[in-house]
Formats: C-alpha cells, structure tokens, sequence
C-alpha cells in the first residue's frame, strides 16, 4: 500500500498493544490502516460476549470480541433502518437531518451529506461495499460511495420482487411460502402490519446460495487479493431481519421448548406517559397474534436460528481475512444498525426508545494480535465516523456531531462524560448514560430508569418528585433542535 498513515498514532496503538511494534521501521514508513466494517441488521444484544440471550450461539462475534473492544453500552441513533444507518454513516444526528423513518432518500434530500465511504474515497481509498449498508429498498444506496459494489440478494420473496423491479402492487407469495403457516401472512390480512415480510423458518439453501452468504463470497474473493491502495470493505448481513430465514442446519442448534424466554411483566406499560403507550403499542398486533396463534416460541427460535447465521457469516469474513495479506494492517468493526423486542413492554419490532430496541452489539477491532476488553461506558453510532478519522488519519469533518472513541480505545475505563442518544421521530429521545436511561417525549412525557436496580426498566421513576434534579441533569444532553424532515416543515409552519 502507498498511502501512510500517521507514524505518531501507529507507535501509539503499538505501544498500547493493538499492532505490532515490529512493523515500524526507520526505512519503511507505516501504511495506512484498511477497515473491514461489518454491518448486521436488527441484531439486538442476543451475543454470547453480551450475555443478552443464555441460549445465543454467536462464537464468530464472541472471537472478535477477544481481539478488540467490546463496547457493552453502546446504542443506535434511531430505532429505525434509514435514520440509523444514515446517522451512523454521515455522523450526523436524525435531528439534526430530519430523517426520522424510512420515507427519506437521504442522499437525494440531502446531496451535500458526507458519508464514511464517500470521505474515504475522496482520500485516496478503494471503497467497497457489498449487501446491505444503508436502508434496502430500492435507490437509497449511493452508487458514488463505492469503487466496488455487490448488489444486496434477497431470500424473501417480496424484497426480492422488489429488488428486481418487478410490480409488488399484487404481491402474492410463492409455491411453499409463507414458511410459518400463518393464514393471516398467506391471506396478506393485517395484522402483522406488513404481512409479505412477517415469515419465518428453515429455507432449503446451502450457505452460499443464500444472499448474505454469496455477498461474503464475493467479500472473500476481495480479501484473498486485496488493493494495493488502502481500502474501505463494508459488508451488510441481512440477518437476522424479517423474514427469519435460515438454512436448517441453524435451527437444530436450539431446542425452541427449552429456550430461554424473555423476562416479561403483564403491567409493563402501566406507568408509561401517552407517547410511551403509543410506542409500545405500535406493533402490537403482530405480537398478540403470535401469542394467539401459539407461535411465539416458533418466532424466537427462528430469531435465535437467524443470529446464529449470521454470526457464521461473520466468522467467513474474520477467516478471509485472517488469511488475507491485508490482515495485519486491517481495522474490523462491527454494528447493528438497532434491537429488536420480543414482548418487553408488550411489543414486537424496534420502533421505541427502550433498551431492547436501542441496545446493540459494536466491537472495533484494531489488530488480530490485540488484547480483547470490555467498555462499560454508553456511547453511541454516531462517533463512528471521527473516530474512524482519526485511526486512519483522515481530515475531520465538520458536519460530524460525535466524538472519537479512540480514548476509549486507549483506555475503556477512563471517565467518559457524554451519553448516548437515541432519537425516534422528532422530539422523542432517549438519554442513555452509564447507570439511567431518560425519556423525553414530544408532548412532555418523561420516562426515567435505573439500571442498577431496574436492569429490564419495570419502574418509571419519572413521576417522582426526588428525581426532579437527574431529569433535568439528564434534558441537558437533549438534542436543542429537532429538524423537519427534507422537504417538509413541521406541523403549524
């Protein structure tokens, strides 16, 4: 490789053990770090090395785990695909973009963004970009972001339809679809709210034919004959996004009679202000028509099954690129873009501001040779991009309103002040420190829990007088502005 990167910051990660010093020599100046960015969809904090399921089986995200680190607090931006993944990518907030769920082609919108992939191409990287990075409908991935790109493949027939630009208008499912037998999916009643995805169960694939596994095919091939200049390898795994598929070898790993349900209380929602009941009952539906059908057992396992794949996924690539010439030189992070519920507060999906939808798994890894530890401090995706910056020693971008974790890479226990921020729809955001999460909705609602004694977030200690001085220590951090989405302005303007 001929781009370099900074001899200052590449004789300090040696010094702190995440490369080798060795490679440092008076004659041959260091290279440029390649990153491997690994995006998962809809994987909440069901991991092994998160302890967020007893039953997950994820021993390729345990294995980066041990070589970086693990950040056990870390949140999404928004619970929603586009604003996440968005916010994520440019480093800008969705209230500061307006772009708030999935209508939003943001690049469109908002020509002038920059993104990860774009910043690095412009300085003198090969960006390549393989399934899915952004949202996954049709024209919402930049095609100027990449040097190379692999087309998302789809296993559900409605996004594969959709992805080849055929007329979903009379969708109808195939011979031998839906998977789970439900006649409300079949019939495409409602509910669920969008029946042509709510499926789940074995598909009859081999690994590579499925289109998660042929997007790592093609990402292998790229490894085993990297660039010379440093790249920018991106891989988005679909899984475990509806519809729960998974070759079957997946599903026999788990029992679905012995698993592990989720800790669950009746009268969850009793404390919640309107917007929090509002929330919760977004997709309640499809919940209850689950539990109602006797299936919910059926739904989990095949979630489990989905995450399971996905991480073997996952071990394809580190196995590409342990093997690769790059290896040594290659950064690898990993993200979800949100959760997932499976009942807590009484619904199904993301779309809230709770910890099960907010909470994700973010690894960053510096070198095969690092030491793995753990980060117990709350932060969030949108210090992604500076941080990248400045490993790689790219010029900072203005727009970026995170903060580089290099710190916390340095040293994971050290004080860190800022919290997490979650942001779903305008004037609804979530606070996430250490020890509390913060509620504030649109309409003055607040919710206030302590996961030091509340870890499933039971109490709303919002209501009580005494907590008056943490919530307005906590609405500092509240973002000061809430964007109207592109193209709109907000209700009375």
């Amino acid at each position: 490789m001929n781009r370099q990167i900074s001899l200052y910051w590449f004789v300090l990660l040696a010094l702190a053990g995440f490369v080798r010093p060795e490679r440092v020599t008076a004659d041959q100046p260091p290279q440029r770090f390649n990153v491997l960015m690994i995006v998962v969809d809809d994987m909440n904090d069901w991991v092994g090395c998160l302890g967020g399921h007893p039953q997950a089986h994820t021993p390729n995200i345990d294995r980066l785990a041990a070589r970086g680190v693990l950040f056990t607090n870390a949140h999404c931006t928004a619970p929603v695909c586009n604003p996440s993944r968005v916010s994520t990518l440019t480093g800008v907030r969705p209230s500061t973009t307006g772009i708030y769920d999935n209508r939003v082609r943001w690049h469109e919108a908002l020509p002038d963004l920059i993104s990860i992939p774009q910043h690095f191409r412009n300085h003198g990287y090969l960006t390549a970009g393989g399934g899915k990075i952004y949202h996954h409908m049709p024209g919402f991935d930049r095609p100027s972001d990449w040097s190379l790109r692999f087309d998302q493949v789809f296993d559900g027939p409605y996004q594969d339809q959709l992805s080849r630009g055929l007329d979903v208008s009379d969708f109808h499912w195939p011979a031998g679809f839906p998977l789970n037998r439900l006649d409300a999916v079949r019939t495409l009643a409602k509910p669920p709210k969008n029946p042509r995805e709510f499926d789940w169960g074995p598909i009859a694939r081999a690994d590579s034919d499925t289109g998660d596994g042929r997007m790592v095919t093609w990402a292998e091939e790229f490894l085993s004959s990297p660039p010379d200049q440093p790249f920018l390898l991106t891989c988005g795994i679909y899984r475990p996004h509806l519809p729960f598929y998974a070759p079957g070898k997946y599903f026999d790993l788990f029992d679905p009679q012995t698993l592990t349900l989720p800790a669950i209380q009746s009268e969850d929602c009793d404390d919640l202000p309107v917007m929090g009941q509002k929330f919760a009952n977004g997709r309640r539906d499809d919940l209850l028509l689950v539990m109602q059908e006797g299936r919910y057992r059926e739904l989990l396992h095949s979630y489990l099954a989905s995450i399971a794949f996905a991480d073997a996924m996952i071990g394809r690539l580190l196995d590409a690129l342990d093997a690769s010439p790059a290896a040594q030189s290659t950064i690898v992070v990993l993200w979800s873009d949100h959760g997932w519920h499976f009942g807590e507060k009484m619904a199904l999906h993301k779309f809230t501001l709770w910890e099960r939808a907010t909470h994700v798994p973010f690894i960053i890894s510096l070198s095969p040779d690092q030491r793995g530890s753990r980060c117990d401090r709350a932060v969030d995706l949108v210090n992604l991009f500076p941080t990248l910056n400045e490993l790689c020693s790219l010029p900072r971008v203005e727009a970026n309103e995170g903060l580089s974790l290099v710190p916390l890479l340095k040293d994971p226990a050290i004080t860190w002040n800022a919290p997490a921020i979650t942001t779903f729809g305008a004037g609804n955001h979530s606070v996430r420190t250490d020890r509390y999460r913060y509620i504030s909705y649109s309409d003055g609602g607040e919710e206030l829990y302590d996961h030091e004694n509340d870890p499933h977030e039971w109490k709303n200690l919002a209501g009580q007088d005494l907590t008056q001085p943490l919530r307005d220590s906590l609405r500092r951090w509240l973002p000061h502005d809430d964007a109207a989405p592109p193209g709109r302005t907000r209700p009375g303007n």
